[in-house]
């Protein structure tokens, strides 16, 4: 089974709601789970995770920065938070070859759970609309 057959079988096999916008690439929304536009994108070798948590504030960006390093040092088990851009987003990293559906789903949770868990740490640096 190729790597692509096997993510998708994952996706299907959790009942995950899913969009694949091009070939290797696909979009996941499941509330349950914490995920709102997870973008999984298939390489050669990796099946990189990421999720757009918030936009980079204009005023106290040093602060959150701070903030995502401790968390990504003492909380994130699956996955690092970044910059790209001005957005910060939560990204996880597998090798597609020796994945298996018990280290895809981790991976799924730990996103969704940390966003849950961080929503009030990091929703002070939230931009007001």
């Amino acid at each position: 089974m190729s790597p692509r057959e096997k993510i998708e079988g994952y996706l299907v096999r959790l009942s995950l709601s899913f969009q694949e916008p091009s070939s290797g690439t696909w979009v996941v929304t499941d509330d349950q789970r914490g995920l709102h536009n997870l973008v999984i994108a298939l390489t050669d070798s990796l099946v990189i995770m990421r999720m757009n948590v918030m936009e980079v504030p204009s005023k106290g960006r040093e602060k959150l920065f701070e903030e995502l390093l401790r968390l990504n040092a003492a909380d994130l088990v699956h996955g690092a938070y970044g910059i790209d851009g001005r957005q910060v987003i939560l990204i996880d990293t597998l090798e597609a070859e020796g994945m298996g559906l018990e280290e895809f789903e981790a991976s799924l949770d730990a996103i969704g759970l940390a966003v849950a868990q961080h929503y009030r740490i990091l929703s002070p640096y939230r931009a007001k609309a």
